[in-house]
């Protein structure tokens, strides 16, 4: 037997068993990975000791020694790079008093406290070489007296293998994991170093970056978001699958309440995914304010089967006019209008069909018309209709329209003469200057058509006092009408009363 002094007396205080068994897995993890070779096994034996094995090239003395391992270095999908890993475990069970022994096919190892050479005033671990006793022995074995099945669980729920999270899209910076429990972990190259409270889902980092290689520490855990954030938006925004970009979006209709996960806090990935999504579902992307005051539009969304996904504004923003992953345009709200334009049919109501009440508004059409110098020869007819497009620039539906030679006017501004007096004067401008709303044309043109309207309602109410007087004449004045009447006098004197006088106006009696 020959001891090799491992210069370790008394470290890592703050590490349990778990810590350190955690390190003897990583060590046959990655020896699989190096050498292509089966599973390795954890297990208990009959008499409770904990073994761990791999089934690779086997451990040799050389191993003790503490030096970067060029081998794991250039390897990018692997968790160890230095030898630190097994002597700060093989401490860690010295301290614990966790027996601790090696198979492979080079040496037997055990572990004791020796003098140090040449100094016997210092008492170090020594590792305790041997010949093999199995020169066949297929490659390394740790055997553990002394820790629990308990570490043994912690120290594998470490890993990404045993953690029971499964994979649900692989990319070339990491993988999205569908997370377990209410906590989301970060694993990198296939560990855990990091616990996340609101995020969505857990992620494995295989491409690590300078600030991540920077955090990683002996321990392995605590590593901070700011080292591996960046990492977990690539993963997010180099995925294209619809588990990960459906869970994304859905999870944005908690943006109303203040309870998004923080992916979804970082606008560029609420983009991508709502990008994804769009491509594959009969979607329609809404804000709040959107769904508040086009209503109407939201039904019509939802009858059609769509999926309404309420998004932030800023989200809206980054995708207007922009398109999803199969190059078609992202169904907002714009687009949904202008389609439903696209294949939108008015529902006409013949004037026979209308109730009476109705009906004797849609009468005053010619009277009204007259007020401003009769119908532009340019409209052929004046229609009613149950539907309308929506206002120009809104989604609101518009009251009238002009469509360059009938005006249709929306069918419940029949509920009062002075409702479908003001859509019918405001199409008329339309028709009059051809010009559309908010133009200096139409203002001119309405201008114009107000003043003629005045003009023609002073004469009107002119010519009907006069009437009125005539016919006052024929009284005898100061004389009292029988039944408590007032007299011909005051009669005439009397203000006209509004509703009386617009009456007469249209001929109603």
């Amino acid at each position: 037997m020959k001891k090799f002094d491992l210069n370790i007396d008394r470290m890592l205080e703050n590490w349990d068993g778990f810590h350190a068994i955690r390190e003897i897995i990583a060590n046959a993890l990655d020896e699989q990975i190096l050498t292509g070779t089966r599973d390795i096994d954890i297990a208990c034996d009959g008499e409770g000791r904990w073994r761990i094995r791999d089934f690779g090239r086997g451990l040799r003395h050389e191993h003790f020694t503490m030096n970067e391992n060029q081998e794991k270095l250039d390897h990018p999908h692997l968790i160890g790079k230095f030898g630190v890993g097994l002597k700060d475990a093989l401490a860690t069970f010295d301290r614990l008093g966790i027996e601790a022994h090696i198979h492979s096919k080079f040496c037997n190892v055990s572990f004791d406290r020796s003098e140090k050479h040449d100094f016997s005033d210092v008492i170090t671990l020594h590792a305790c070489i041997s010949d093999p006793s199995d020169p066949a022995f297929v490659g390394t074995e740790f055997i553990l007296k002394g820790c629990s099945a308990e570490d043994i669980e912690k120290a594998k729920r470490l890993f990404l293998r045993f953690s029971g999270e499964e994979t649900l899209e692989r990319t070339q910076y990491g993988e999205v994991l569908r997370k377990v429990g209410k906590a989301s972990y970060i694993y990198i190259n296939g560990i855990r170093v990091a616990e996340e409270e609101n995020f969505l889902f857990s992620y494995n980092i295989t491409s690590l970056t300078a600030a991540i290689k920077k955090a990683l520490n002996r321990e392995r855990t605590n590593v901070g978001r700011s080292a591996y954030s960046d990492r977990v938006k690539s993963i997010l925004l180099t995925s294209s699958s619809e588990a990960v970009a459906k869970a994304l979006v859905d999870d944005l209709g908690n943006f109303g309440s203040g309870t998004l996960h923080d992916e979804m806090k970082w606008t560029d990935v609420s983009v991508h995914a709502s990008k994804i999504t769009n491509a594959s579902g009969n979607v329609l992307f809404l804000t709040d304010e959107e769904i508040m005051n086009a209503p109407r539009f939201v039904e019509e969304a939802r009858a059609g089967g769509r999926q309404i996904i309420t998004i932030p504004s800023i989200v809206k923003e980054k995708l207007s006019g922009q398109f999803d992953t199969g190059g078609k345009p992202i169904q907002d709200l714009s687009n949904f209008v202008s389609e439903w334009n696209d294949c939108f049919e008015f529902k006409f109501v013949q004037p026979e069909n209308l109730p009476q009440a109705e009906r004797s508004v849609f009468d005053m059409t010619g009277r009204i018309a007259a007020l401003a110098g009769g119908l532009p020869s340019r409209v052929q007819s004046v229609k009613i209709s149950e539907t309308m497009r929506p206002e120009t620039g809104g989604f609101s539906e518009a009251r009238g329209l002009w469509t360059g030679s009938e005006i249709i006017v929306k069918r419940n501004e029949l509920a009062s003469i002075e409702s479908y007096a003001a859509v019918l004067l405001h199409e008329i401008a339309h028709a009059r200057s051809g010009e559309p709303d908010i133009t200096i044309g139409f203002e001119q043109e309405l201008t114009t058509l107000l003043g003629t309207i005045a003009s023609n309602a002073l004469l009107n109410a002119s010519v009907e006092v006069k009437v009125r007087h005539e016919q006052l004449r024929a009284l005898r004045p100061e004389t009292s009408v029988p039944g408590g009447q007032q007299s011909a006098s005051h009669l005439a004197s009397a203000p006209a009363k509004k509703s009386g006088f617009l009456a007469r106006l249209f001929g109603k009696k």
